[in-house]
């Protein structure tokens, strides 16, 4: 099966850089190529790709209004193209659905990997990476008023399995915590994925720190 990926970047050798790298990929397809987030919205309608790689900073319509828009609308996952040191939006885009970040010096294979994983469903985060750079910019964020409400559909087993997704543990970690099989800690997190309507673990971390469940540094 073909992955189709859209790439957004309004420089246009960045561009090229990622379609080159993807090209080596015989089941990655970039079918195209936007220069800001308005055009990118308007491809992702058109093209329906499996995954868009977004800028966050763009001229005219950003990359954080664009992922917002692309995964209401077109339900498709977006991965955020970054610096990570000097990018301070990678929140902001993370809680708008994107489902993980890439820094743009990323190996080629490390590349390839990432879009068949999210493609398949996947946060593109590790659990550790995840805390570090939610952590990162959540301390700047207010509590969301309607998370810690949405937690209360979860069980008291589900809620701490949740907590420790957000700390930074693993499933396998999480398993050992909770003296359970790693199999049903993976179930635990997929069905507050689903009670919650978030799209992936990413989503649940960010969900954790808005409810006040876990706090920056603890």
């Amino acid at each position: 099966m073909t992955i189709r990926v859209l790439l957004a970047d309004d420089q246009a050798l960045v561009r090229a850089g990622f379609r080159s790298l993807l090209a080596r990929s015989r089941d990655v397809a970039v079918v195209g190529e936007a220069a800001d987030g308005a055009e990118a919205v308007r491809l992702a309608a058109s093209t329906r790709p499996d995954l868009v790689l977004m800028d966050i900073r763009m001229p005219g319509t950003d990359g954080i209004t664009a992922t917002r828009s692309i995964v209401t609308g077109q339900g498709c996952r977006v991965v955020i193209l970054t610096t990570f040191d000097t990018d301070e939006h990678v929140f902001a885009a993370l809680r708008a659905g994107a489902s993980g970040f890439l820094t743009k010096d990323v190996e080629p294979a490390e590349l390839r990997r990432a879009v068949a994983a999210v493609a398949a469903g996947d946060a593109l985060l590790s659990p550790g990476v995840t805390r570090r750079v939610i952590e990162r910019f959540a301390r700047r964020q207010d509590l969301a008023p309607d998370a810690e409400e949405r937690l209360a559909a979860l069980t008291t087993r589900e809620r701490e399995v949740v907590r420790l997704v957000a700390l930074g543990l693993s499933n396998g970690e999480i398993a050992e915590r909770l003296v359970i099989s790693p199999l049903t800690a993976k179930t635990h997190v997929a069905r507050a994925v689903a009670k919650l309507d978030v799209r992936d673990r990413v989503q649940l971390v960010i969900l954790a720190y808005e409810s006040g469940l876990v706090r920056p540094g603890g």
